[in-house]
């Protein structure tokens, strides 16, 4: 048997439980999600279950249906479940899904701490972990940085003092999955009760840091393409798993492209030093482009002040085709309505 304490459930969940429990209902966490099915797990076991249909026709939006990590109210019938309320989530990590239109995917819910995993190769990249840092930051949860592969660079440390310059009070631990080497100090991070993700791109070692963490060959493993030193992916779909020693740990895909979703707070997170010191320029309204007594422009890289920008530029894009997917779900409201009025009058004529 499983106690919920032991999957993450706590105080804050416990609130939420009360003001919604009915009869036949029970606590589940979400395990994983495969389509529209999902391997919930409480403290009667697993089973799997799906959304019922009330939930389906009263969800606002794809984000409001469960995601890994999520804590649901479950009714279950013959060894399966009906998934009949979420409860409302302590954090998530959101990003905008793929495709041209404008709906936010919820990669995971209610961890405490993100680790953005990256490898000490081609695919170590400053520009990668100023996104990253974004979506972490607005999520609500601690954003940690591990650098794995140490024992395939030939100088991590110098490695790991480029991506600290871009991540201002953020853990940055470098490990090798391989060797075991930093993996002691990720033990602060894990722990009865504490829930954390692993993201980062294809090939960058997370499969492998699951099984070292978890002490078991649980996820299967492929080695990069040697010519370009790409990832493929070993992970198909985000899974949550216990560790032996307490907490939980949930492992994901590789991500292909994070786009940001609503992280404003987070990008001003990330770039704290760039807010700090716009407050310097001569100009309250300084761009920090081409006018005379930048304070940004002169203490910030190029290149971060180029990422900061585009990442803006990126929020206020999505922002606008927010703003018009809006005005067009109420325009097609307020013709729904004006039809029916329509039909009414006309019937009583």
């Amino acid at each position: 048997m499983v106690h919920l304490s032991a999957l993450g459930w706590n105080s804050y969940f416990q609130e939420h439980w009360e003001s919604i429990v009915q009869p036949g209902w029970e606590p589940v966490r979400v395990a994983e999600q495969q389509k529209e099915s999902y391997r919930v797990v409480g403290e009667t076991g697993e089973i799997t279950a799906e959304v019922s249909g009330r939930f389906r026709h009263t969800a606002h939006d794809m984000s409001a249906f469960p995601a890994v990590g999520d804590w649901a109210a479950v009714s279950s019938h013959g060894g399966r479940g009906l998934i009949r309320a979420v409860l409302p989530r302590r954090t998530k990590l959101s990003r905008k899904a793929a495709g041209l239109r404008t709906d936010e995917q919820v990669l995971v819910a209610n961890v405490d701490a993100v680790l953005a995993v990256t490898s000490l190769n081609q695919d170590l990249s400053a520009r990668r972990m100023e996104r990253y840092l974004s979506a972490i930051w607005e999520s609500g949860a601690q954003p940690v940085l591990v650098l794995n592969k140490a024992d395939l660079c030939p100088n991590p440390r110098e490695a790991a003092a480029e991506i600290a310059a871009v991540a201002p009070g953020v853990n940055i631990h470098v490990v090798s999955a391989a060797t075991g080497e930093g993996f002691d100090d990720l033990g602060s991070y894990i722990g009865p009760g504490n829930t954390v993700v692993l993201v980062g791109s294809s090939g960058v070692g997370k499969s492998t840091i699951i099984n070292r963490l978890l002490d078991s060959n649980v996820q299967s493993t492929r080695d990069i393409r040697s010519s370009d030193e790409t990832g493929r992916h070993a992970t198909t779909y985000r899974r949550l798993f216990m560790l032996p020693g307490g907490g939980v740990l949930i492992d994901t895909p590789g991500i292909r492209e994070l786009q940001l979703w609503d992280a404003g707070e987070g990008l001003d997170e990330t770039f704290e030093d760039i807010g700090r010191l716009a407050a310097e320029c001569r100009f309250r309204d300084c761009q920090h482009e081409t006018e005379p007594g930048c304070a940004v422009r002169d203490a910030i890289g190029a290149s971060r002040l180029e990422s900061y920008r585009k990442l803006k530029r990126e929020l206020q894009h999505l922002d606008r085709r927010r703003d018009a997917a809006a005005q067009s779900e109420q325009k097609k409201i307020w013709k729904q309505r004006n039809k029916a009025l329509r039909i009414f009058y006309k019937e009583r004529e």
